[in-house]
């Protein structure tokens, strides 16, 4: 019989390793939201206000020149997307960078749904395109950190100054753990739901000056949803990025992800990046102690800090979930199964609303699960 490690003796004091919706800021609970905003309409006074702050606070936390506006729209990082795609594309060619399953995604609408008939530069999981293969007179999609794959591009250094077409990113886990420059950026997508630890079922959508410029010049060959409409006569819709949304917003939401705002404010410039830079750093030296983890992505260049994405030696489809249940059932680590379409293994989220802490304490939990789970 197989000698089973002991059962360790200490738990993440918050096991939430969920890459989405992920964990709550340190200190969350529902009664420090604030709540006048709550049953009043968010055309109201105070609803366009808390819409508003919400809207300044990322723009000061992200560093977000004036040169580019924050829409918040509906349908999470989902819909936003997909409110730049149908509004922008078709205006001159596509090139679509995937590697995980989400960039699939985006191919799969520009191919299907507005059948623009992309140049796709694939990657297999764990592994990122040859961004130098990219034709910037094209617009290019892109997922900034591929969260199903754990792969992210190392910088917006492969966008050039002088390019034709638009940088699409679709960012949602990246922005708020990285730097990002915006100069290089004319399209960028992301939810609450992710580094900050908010709700789901909201978008932000940021616009760069080139993106405007698109928008009040080119009228697409599809009809439009109503929920996508960013322009007006000809002019963009500047109340969509003043906190006057398309549709109505949850205030409980905006509520809530002002508590996240206001918490990564009080962390000091970077804090947000230096908390995840710690939790990967934390998790990277659990793989490096065992021989029967690794990273599904090789290069630490090219390494979610994020949505940190493992292989687990010999371990199928069954292997993980018996894994990942064996931990919930303990309460020592919640969603930690890799993404259905990924290669078999587990997904440790690292963004900053997880305390180093529990992600050190995950270690000896990692070991006996996998441990139990072959026993079994």
């Amino acid at each position: 019989m197989t000698d089973l490690p002991p059962t360790p003796a200490t738990k993440p004091a918050r096991p939430y390793f969920s890459s989405g919706p992920c964990a709550k800021p340190p200190g969350w609970s529902a009664d420090r939201l604030a709540a006048d905003s709550l049953g009043r309409s968010h055309r109201s006074k105070i609803g366009k206000q808390r819409l508003q702050y919400c809207i300044d606070l990322m723009r000061e936390l992200l560093n977000l020149p004036d040169t580019h506006r924050i829409g918040i729209v509906p349908g999470s990082d989902t819909g936003a997307f997909e409110m730049a795609m149908w509004t922008m594309l078709g205006a001159r060619p596509v090139t679509a960078l995937a590697w995980e399953s989400f960039g699939e995604g985006w191919v799969t609408d520009a191919v299907k749904q507005l059948k623009i008939d992309p140049t796709v530069v694939r990657a297999d999981y764990g592994q990122l395109p040859d961004l130098t293969a990219i034709d910037w007179r094209h617009d290019v999609l892109f997922t900034w950190n591929g969260t199903t794959s754990g792969v992210r591009v190392p910088d917006a250094g492969f966008i050039p100054d002088d390019r034709e077409g638009l940088s699409f990113a679709d960012a949602t886990s990246g922005v708020f753990a990285y730097d990002i420059d915006w100069a290089k950026i004319d399209v960028a997508t992301f939810s609450w739901q992710k580094v900050l630890g908010g709700e789901g079922g909201h978008g932000v959508l940021i616009l760069g000056p080139r993106a405007v410029e698109r928008l009040e010049s080119y009228t697409p060959a599809w009809p439009l949803p109503k929920v996508f409409r960013l322009v007006s006569k000809g002019k963009l819709a500047e109340g969509v990025f003043k906190g006057e949304t398309i549709n109505t917003p949850s205030m409980l939401a905006v509520e809530d992800a002002i508590f996240s705002l206001e918490w990564a404010k009080s962390l000091g410039e970077n804090g947000l990046i230096a908390r995840s830079d710690a939790n990967a750093a934390a998790l990277d030296a659990i793989v490096e102690a065992r021989d029967w983890l690794g990273h599904l992505a090789i290069d630490p260049a090219t390494r979610s800090k994020t949505s940190v994405c493992l292989t687990v030696e010999g371990a199928d489809e069954a292997l993980i979930k018996k894994m990942a249940a064996l931990l919930e059932r303990e309460g020592a680590a919640y969603d930690v199964a890799g993404y259905r379409d990924a290669p078999a293994g587990l997904r440790i989220w690292c963004g900053a609303t997880v305390d180093t802490a529990d992600i050190e304490a995950l270690g000896p939990w990692l070991d006996w699960a996998y441990a139990t789970a072959k026993a079994g």
